[in-house]
């Protein structure tokens, strides 16, 4: 049975910027965007603990196509993501994110 998903605001702010910004480059681009992060956020769901740590108890799934992984974490049966990152931004911001 699938995670039940909880998104943090932060995390929809992430999507929604990176949105904008790949829209502006080409119409429907921003589009397949969402739908790649989409079809990641559903295979962690489907598979949580598959993914590997990577601080303290937050994993990360890498989103096909794009530079772009998703921090979230796996807490009884509840996934919460915590944010849409682009890979060369500095890791530090990400980490300063986590409850």
């Amino acid at each position: 049975m699938a995670a039940e998903l909880i998104i943090a605001p932060e995390a929809e702010q992430d999507l929604a910027e990176a949105y904008a910004w790949y829209e502006g480059r080409r119409i429907g681009l921003g589009e397949e965007f969402l739908s790649c992060v989409d079809a990641c956020i559903e295979a962690i769901r489907r598979t949580p603990e598959m993914y590997v740590l990577v601080h303290e108890n937050y994993r990360r799934g890498l989103v096909r196509r794009f530079p772009y992984t998703v921090f979230y974490e796996y807490v009884e049966g509840t996934m919460t993501v915590y944010s849409v990152f682009h890979t060369s931004r500095d890791p530090d911001k990400w980490r300063r994110r986590l409850p």
